[in-house]
């Protein structure tokens, strides 16, 4: 459904926030984007740039607990082939696909072969993905960062996302639900996740990696003047909820004040304190980061009556303000905590995947620089016997390399 607001000012950045209610699957995600008004014909036209045939998408308008939705499903002819994430990733760099689309499509992969290698105690590279690698899938994941760009999506949110009860039947058997996978998507993503009495999987791997590789916040629909919006149905009927995926797509507006147009309201919350040890502050800073802060950070400071000090910042996002605070008490044990809101403009960042010397690491790339993950460095770093540093160097020049040759690393 398109809308229209012209009397309301807005930036130049066009974000999409989930309402996820009823949980979200790939398929969910893509048939709400086409709901809100991307067109199918041009998807799949895309779409043909993936070097995978024997597919095509059925697309029909269904109603779900009498809210008007898209549904769509990937027929496949036939697709017996198991997967490994280093394939996908394969696919990807050798498909024909816009740049931006290309990298958030290998970023939901990338998280999830990252997650899928912690429960099965593989590498990366040697994950195989069975439900989330068929035809099918790629197809829904990819389609939906296609979609995105068909819409002119700069920026994605969600609200917290709802989880189903019971159990799932999947290639190893029996599962709980949320599956393991899903819980490890939004633990990686620090996102934030409920759960509901319906029996059934509401929430997918796939639909859960979209989510936690392509948002940037997580919270209330930001102030936006709304565009269009649109319900990707799922494949069941929910008795008294519409089992459906919305996406509200708009530009991003701060009323009232045009130069803070597309920024997002943060807040920062502050203790000062003067009786804590640099092991506690260090600790501190980790705890608030660990609960879901942006940032976190510690400066000195001369205190009343001349006494060295220190301030404990957290940067939060609002919705994520009662449990930091609680924090920030417990670890530092003051006796008053401070608020200020803060706005910020954050730019669009995705993650590639490069190889340095045989070992992955990975870059994440902004509009201006790249920068490699320091987590990833230093543990290759203590395999080569090289400086941090080094490391760093060598995987940022392979993904600059990569962009200017036109192919995202894998």
């Amino acid at each position: 459904m398109v809308l229209t607001d012209p009397g309301t000012p807005a930036s130049s950045t066009t974000v999409a926030w989930w309402n996820c209610f009823a949980g979200i699957a790939g398929n969910m995600a893509l048939g709400a984007l086409v709901d809100a008004g991307a067109d199918l014909g041009e998807v799949e036209r895309v779409l043909q740039g993936l070097p995978l045939p024997g597919w095509r998408i059925d697309a029909r308008k269904v109603l779900r607990a009498g809210v008007a939705c898209t549904h769509l499903e990937v027929i496949v002819d036939d697709d017996p082939v198991e997967r490994t994430y280093s394939q996908i990733v394969s696919i990807l760099v050798k498909a024909t696909l816009p740049p931006r689309a290309r990298e958030r499509s290998l970023a939901a992969f990338e998280r999830l072969g990252r997650v899928e290698a912690r429960i099965h105690g593989v590498a990366p590279e040697e994950v195989h993905f069975h439900e989330v690698g068929s035809l099918d899938a790629i197809i829904d994941i990819v389609g939906t960062c296609v979609a995105l760009e068909v819409l002119g999506v700069d920026e994605i949110c969600a609200g917290p996302v709802a989880q189903g009860s019971g159990m799932v039947s999947s290639a190893h058997g029996l599962l709980p639900v949320p599956a393991p996978a899903v819980v490890e998507l939004f633990a990686d993503a620090r996102a934030p996740m409920y759960g509901t009495a319906v029996p059934m999987e509401l929430t997918t791997p796939t639909g859960a990696a979209l989510l936690t590789s392509l948002c940037t916040r997580w919270g209330p629909m930001p102030e936006m003047a709304v565009s269009s919006t649109g319900f990707g149905a799922g494949s069941k009927d929910i008795d008294g909820l519409p089992n459906a995926a919305q996406v509200i797509v708009g530009k991003m507006v701060v009323a009232g004040d045009s130069g803070l147009q597309g920024s997002q309201p943060l807040i920062v919350l502050e203790a000062t304190v003067d009786d804590v040890t640099g092991e506690v502050l260090a600790a501190t800073a980790t705890t608030l980061l660990d609960q879901g802060a942006l940032d976190a950070w510690t400066t000195s400071v001369v205190g009343k009556k001349g006494r060295p000090a220190h301030v404990v910042t957290a940067l939060c996002d609002p919705s994520n303000v009662d449990a930091l605070r609680e924090a920030l008490v417990r670890e530092t044990g003051t006796l008053g905590v401070r608020a200020s809101i803060w706005q910020r403009w954050p730019s669009a960042r995705t993650f590639v995947t490069v190889e340095v010397r045989g070992f992955a690491v990975r870059v994440k790339v902004g509009p201006h620089r790249m920068k490699a993950e320091y987590e990833d460095t230093a543990l290759v770093a203590g395999k080569l016997g090289l400086p941090v540093r080094e490391v760093a160097r060598m995987a940022e020049a392979e993904a600059h390399t990569a962009r200017a040759h036109g192919t995202p690393a894998g």
